[in-house]
């Protein structure tokens, strides 16, 4: 496709699409509906969160080329919700329409090494590592990545696929547990605590960024995302911008990114991962700041300006899982979400999906308010009503 047509602004009335439908896919839909696009979802969910509120929704699988073909037809551009959607799909998108993030950006955040690799050459400090792929590479690792982390380099999100060593039979042990498959060992390193940073960037090479988000895990999966001034020192604030910018130029990217970082007990920042796509992290992003994440992926995709965007209240997000449905019951209950919007300044996102799991992302609570001392202790009281732990 000639980059004129890639440089086109897509005005609203057009129809959008978005490989994925998950929660993500469906308030990317959402944003774009309400910009006034129609929305065209690939995937072969017939249930799926996004498939359920889209104009189309075509049940096929990611690399279904009469699926895809299906797609580019009804689509003036396509985005993706999912980083592991294979690149080649998007590429074989790209042959006939615009498509962000591109295939070559995805396929490095799909592999662990690539994206270290990527990390290095722009100059971002990450953790110490090795790749290991073969017998020998695990003979040849240093003694000083251990204690470490050992991590699938592909297929890994949500904690899954790592096993933490702490020697060298241990590491032997956790690759033949992990079935032998190409990884990456990260050396552990004295964290304090965990942030991470959403840029946009349009076809033209002009990029923004939301504040940057503290988090805090819990079993590997987000549990709480604060922003508000002064949650993390200034300088810090600095170095993740800068770095996440740089990570995004680096890889000429075109789309929304999360780069999620780690905070030393030093004060250092070491760059963990990278997700293609908006981020659980950015989902306080819709009712604390003028622009969403969803709204700069939809620009981004469209070639509307983008806008720097700005933070009129401070915001706690707290994600709901499919535990709190079991709080009191092996049966799944519905929380008390009448007891949570009786609180100042809570809104519920709930994601539509049709059975309550444990450990399953079901939706999210933004809680915002004047200050962060009023949102983190509205946050707390949520925390309390729904059996969340605090933090």
């Amino acid at each position: 496709m000639s980059n004129a047509n890639n440089n086109a602004v897509i005005l609203p009335g057009a129809t959008l699409g978005v490989l994925g439908g998950g929660q993500l896919g469906r308030m990317f839909a959402h944003a774009a509906q309400a910009m006034g696009y129609f929305t065209a979802v690939l995937d072969q969910d017939e249930t799926s969160p996004a498939g359920l509120v889209s104009h189309h929704h075509i049940r096929t699988g990611y690399e279904d080329a009469q699926g895809l073909a299906e797609l580019a037809q009804l689509c003036a551009a396509v985005t993706t919700e999912f980083e592991n959607v294979p690149a080649a799909a998007l590429n074989k998108l790209a042959e006939s329409l615009p498509v962000s993030p591109a295939g070559s950006a995805v396929a490095i955040a799909q592999d662990r090494a690539a994206e270290k690799a990527h990390f290095v050459k722009c100059g971002v400090p990450c953790a110490p590592y090795a790749v290991i792929e073969t017998p020998a590479q695990l003979a040849a690792v240093n003694d000083a990545l251990l204690p470490g982390i050992l991590k699938t380099a592909r297929m890994g999100y949500d904690g899954k696929g790592q096993i933490r060593v702490k020697t060298r039979e241990e590491l032997a042990q956790g690759w033949a547990e992990l079935g032998h498959v190409a990884c990456v060992l990260e050396k552990m390193l004295p964290l304090a605590h965990e942030c991470s940073v959403i840029v946009a960037r349009g076809r033209n090479g002009d990029i923004v960024n939301l504040p940057v988000q503290r988090n805090l895990h819990r079993d590997g999966i987000l549990a709480v995302t604060e922003v508000y001034e002064g949650n993390l020192p200034a300088t810090q604030v600095e170095q993740a911008i800068t770095a996440a910018k740089s990570v995004a130029i680096g890889l000429d990217y075109v789309g929304v990114l999360c780069v999620e970082f780690f905070v030393l007990d030093n004060g250092q920042l070491v760059v963990n991962e990278i997700a293609p796509r908006p981020h659980n992290s950015g989902h306080y992003s819709q009712n604390a700041l003028d622009v969403s994440q969803f709204d700069l992926q939809v620009r981004c995709m469209t070639n509307l300006p983008l806008v720097q965007p700005r933070q009129h209240s401070a915001t706690v997000m707290l994600n709901l899982l499919g535990d709190l449905w079991f709080k009191d019951s092996d049966v799944a209950q519905s929380p008390a979400w009448d007891q949570i919007l009786a609180l100042p300044g809570a809104h519920l996102h709930l994601y539509g999906k049709v059975d309550a799991k444990r450990a399953r992302k079901m939706g999210h609570l933004n809680i915002t308010a004047a200050t962060a001392e009023q949102a983190r202790a509205t946050a707390l009281k949520a925390a309390e009503i729904l059996g969340i732990a605090p933090f």
